[in-house]
């Protein structure tokens, strides 16, 4: 699946995620976006998945009228998130078109 990764999500986990195609806000130069912008931005582009820490954004935004799947990591804390990749990893394995998924990390 291809996951465009927001920023505050650590870059890291993409080398875990090998059933993904992942790239970055950053790299793609869209980091002054706003959230609405950048999740239009992303669908235009074909984007599957998009995931983020922000867990602001299903306040922020009308969800229910987008194609792509979100999925919000519920902690920015690398060491934790890679202890649990693989079922961060699984959990994006799921997401289907339009989808919203808040992913706890223990």
């Amino acid at each position: 699946m291809r996951l465009l990764f927001d920023q505050g999500t650590p870059a890291p986990l993409r080398a875990l995620l090998t059933n993904h195609e992942v790239e970055t806000v950053f790299e793609l130069g869209w980091s002054a976006l706003s959230n609405g912008e950048l999740l239009s931005r992303a669908e235009a582009a074909g984007y599957l998945g998009f995931v983020t820490t922000d867990q602001n954004l299903k306040y922020q935004q009308h969800l229910p009228s987008r194609r792509i799947a979100i999925a919000v990591l519920l902690t920015t804390s690398w060491p934790r998130i890679e202890r649990h990749a693989a079922a961060v990893g699984g959990q994006l394995d799921k997401l289907s078109a339009g989808s919203y998924v808040e992913i706890a990390i223990p």
